[in-house]
């Protein structure tokens, strides 16, 4: 960094002070109501913000997130209540000496002096739990931890604020009591009601962002709870799209790590206790021994391996194609099982495929004379998460001018590169994407727009007549020679 870069460092300072505190003065937050529902490997936050302007012209409303929610936050989209539209999120440079990040919403309109407003951020957490205790017996149930922070923050003052937090039964273990916080009680600090725990209503909160609130009231709350289902990650998956014009082809392949992130199994694993779980359907929550996935429809030569070999305990029930309008109305549904059942700490290794209509994911357009093809990121497992994704689009060899579009700035690197495999000349190009902490909400799709001339159309058959050619030539060739050592001499 220049010297003259270094003298602008304490201007860009007072710049963001100054712009944090009036921010302060802009906004009153009427109420917030924070609702956390648990599960395993995601933990989905709703958090409603009623505003009050006290300002004319504000056209952004400014969002705090303590360091830790932020980090485990893989996926966030605000709206305004009862609307569908996702308003623009802009993130705020990080300030390392700071124990919270700000964001900005683009307001649906400008707000007014004393204008109301209610906005929704919805977020979800990805490795927010963690098994207590660790390790379990195979018939043991299965509990979880999770960590939060006991307030909402915000550069504004809250008049009432309320945590919600819920689990899927009402079999809570603990949950943690807070201390010193009775400036801002008028009711007990947290009450239990079935399987929600409610910390607040907490009333007059100032400005939380501020250096001073954090250190003396800002604290961890942790619960403690029974969990009725396999917390399920993906370490990793490696999804090859292959797009093939001369077979109207498009070929899904993917490459699957899966691992049981619950308790880990205490002792040795028991086949006959398994199968009288099973038989009495009382099978352990920290157990997986099957799951459902969504294919798309109309697809065809489905195949389902591992490492040894393939894995024929599973049921593919295909659903027929649809129009490119219709697509994800209806889904070929595939009950996969398998090999043994996935018990807490264990991976589980496979390969899933297959093919579909080229003409279900593709289209063309004849005033510019670009395909346009349509590649899902990720195949969804509700409750999974997935740790890091390697997406490669193979395109047709002879493919120029490649473009794509993303639904979402979550790919660490986009590279182009070329493949080449059997009856391939030049190479195809590839597209190779990287995501990591992938949930259910972030299954969209990449479009991928090319040219492709009819001189590249050519190449695959005369490449295929080049080569049978060749080979015939070679026979003809060979049948004419005569490689024997020692020949007869005809008398």
């Amino acid at each position: 960094m220049t010297p003259k870069c270094w003298r602008s460092v304490p201007f860009l300072l007072l710049l963001s002070i100054t712009s944090v505190f009036a921010s302060s003065q802009s906004f009153e937050n009427t109420a917030i109501v924070r609702t956390i529902e648990l599960g395993g490997s995601l933990v989905h936050v709703t958090t409603t913000f009623a505003i009050r302007a006290l300002e004319d012209g504000l056209k952004t409303y400014t969002i705090a997130f303590g360091r830790e929610e932020k980090e485990k936050s893989s996926w966030l989209e605000a709206k305004v209540k009862g609307q569908q539209e996702r308003l623009e999120v802009k993130e705020l440079p990080f300030d390392g000496s700071k124990d919270h990040h700000l964001i900005e919403v683009v307001l649906p309109k400008t707000l007014s002096l004393n204008k109301t407003l209610n906005l929704v951020l919805e977020s979800i957490q990805t490795h927010a739990t963690y098994p207590y205790p660790a390790s379990v017996g195979q018939n043991e149930e299965q509990a979880l931890k999770y960590h939060t922070d006991l307030f909402v923050l915000s550069p504004y003052a809250t008049s009432v604020q309320r945590t919600k937090i819920k689990s899927r039964t009402p079999r809570v273990i603990s949950y943690t009591t807070p201390q010193d916080i009775e400036p801002f009680m008028k009711e007990s600090a947290v009450t239990k009601t079935g399987a929600t725990v409610v910390y607040g209503p907490y009333d007059n909160i100032p400005p939380s962002t501020s250096s001073s609130f954090i250190p003396k009231y800002q604290q961890p709350v942790v619960i403690h709870y029974f969990h009725d289902q396999p917390v399920i990650e993906l370490l990793d998956l490696k999804r090859s799209v292959e797009i093939s014009h001369w077979g109207a082809n498009l070929n899904t392949e993917d490459k699957i790590t899966l691992h049981n992130a619950g308790p880990q199994l205490k002792g040795h694993f028991s086949r006959l206790d398994h199968q009288t779980q099973a038989y009495y359907k009382r099978v352990a929550p920290h157990v997986l021994p099957a799951m459902t996935l969504h294919l798309p429809s109309g697809i065809r030569n489905a195949y389902y391996y591992d490492l040894i070999g393939n894995v024929s305990t599973s049921r593919l029930r295909v659903a027929p194609s649809v129009p490119k309008d219709k697509q994800g109305t209806q889904f070929s549904v595939l009950d996969l099982r398998p090999r043994y059942p996935l018990l807490g700490g264990w991976n589980y290794t496979f390969t899933l495929g297959w093919d579909a209509p080229l003409q279900d994911s593709a289209s063309y357009d004849r005033s510019t004379g670009r395909y346009i093809v349509e590649v899902p990121i990720m195949t969804p497992i509700l409750g999974a998460v997935i740790n890091q994704e390697e997406l490669t689009v193979i395109l047709p060899e002879g493919a120029t001018d490649v473009q794509f579009v993303a639904p979402f700035p979550g790919a660490a690197d986009a590279l182009i590169g070329t493949h080449t495999t059997y009856l391939d000349t030049t190479g195809r190009p590839k597209l190779t994407f990287h995501y990591k902490d992938l949930t259910v909400k972030q299954a969209e799709s990449i479009f991928v727009s090319y040219k492709v001339s009819w001189a590249a159309h050519l190449k695959k058959p005369v490449a295929v007549g080049t080569a049978f050619f060749s080979l015939f030539s070679l026979g003809m060739i060979a049948r004419r020679m005569n490689l024997t050592l020692h020949q007869k001499k005809v008398s």
